[in-house]
């Protein structure tokens, strides 16, 4: 087994290749430089990257990377395939939140500030102009993007999609995990489901697991406000946002983790269940043939859908 963990995006990167081939080793070794490209592309942080340009140009047609139209096509279809609720018009609502940073940056406290509120524009993706005969997309005045877990989704199929000729490979994209098949002894791989819930005695450097998946191919996503979340004033905000009231989403749910055909899917269906809710999102993942999933609700009860299956850790299920 070949692997290579790096940061990218953000977040902690890990790509695995089943094999101990001098090809795939090479292959492997140019995973970081693959997201290193894109990252100059994608990265709402960067203010030299391709989508700090396009936010600038709003209201003008501008011509863009095949990476950078792939990935926004991309984001339109989960906004779509959503009805309206993973978009990626959310920039200014995210940065009123307070995320106008990298994570890492962003004060746990802070002071609620005017600048703190936003106003929704719920169907402004809606309004994006794609030119494929040009390869220009032109954006409405005052719309910015956040290509975000769409990007890390996207990323984490690309890549096992190019490591597929060396052999059986998974890609973990900061938690947007994606396989191409079976392991080489044709077992699926094992993949780990934390438990977000606050961590008990003994487990504060090791958290425990909720459970073991078993995936053969596909993807892996997990959403939720146990991490990325921050306090202004006496108020918690969190990055997920709902795009019908330009806030941090206000459901019962800590965390949800959806599987799904791919990590691209997976990421649409972790973030639509987050923002409807325990029992709307359960019922949304039912109506799915090819998606199933685990919710951990606020109060610590933890809910799942009746194709979800999982090889139970210890006292992580109770």
């Amino acid at each position: 087994m070949l692997e290579i963990s790096f940061r990218a995006m953000g977040c902690q990167m890990k790509a695995m290749v089943d094999s101990e081939s001098l090809h795939a080793a090479e292959a492997l070794r140019e995973v970081p430089r693959w997201f290193a490209s894109w990252e100059r592309c994608l990265s709402r942080f960067r203010g030299d990257s391709e989508l700090s340009l396009l936010n600038r140009h709003a209201g003008f047609p501008m011509r863009v990377s095949a990476t950078m139209w792939e990935v926004l096509r991309a984001a339109l279809l989960a906004a779509q395939l959503s009805e309206g609720l993973v978009v990626p018009t959310v920039l200014s609502a995210l940065e009123a939140a307070g995320y106008d940073r990298s994570f890492e940056q962003v004060p746990r406290e802070g002071l609620w500030k005017a600048r703190d509120t936003w106003k929704t524009r719920p169907g402004a993706w809606q309004q994006i102009h794609l030119d494929p005969e040009r390869r220009t997309v032109t954006l409405p005045p005052g719309v910015r993007l956040d290509l975000g877990g769409i990007a890390k989704g996207w990323a984490a199929d690309a890549v096992i999609r190019r490591l597929k000729p060396y052999g059986p490979a998974l890609m973990d994209a900061g938690g947007d995990i994606a396989v191409n098949g079976p392991m080489a002894g044709g077992q699926p791989w094992p993949i780990g489901v934390a438990d977000p819930r606050p961590a008990q005695p003994g487990f504060l450097v090791n958290p425990p697991l909720l459970g073991i998946l078993r995936l053969a191919r596909g993807g892996v996503a997990t959403s939720g406000r146990d991490v990325r979340r921050w306090r202004r004033g006496e108020e918690e905000r969190h990055h997920l946002i709902d795009p019908r009231t330009g806030q941090p989403a206000r459901t019962d749910v800590l965390t949800v983790t959806v599987v799904a055909p791919s990590a691209y899917e997976a990421e649409i269906g972790a973030k639509v269940v987050f923002l409807l809710g325990s029992q709307e999102g359960l019922a949304w993942l039912e109506k799915r043939p090819g998606t199933a999933g685990l919710i951990v609700r606020e109060d610590g009860e933890i809910l799942w859908s009746s194709r979800w299956t999982m090889e139970p850790v210890g006292q992580g299920l109770k």
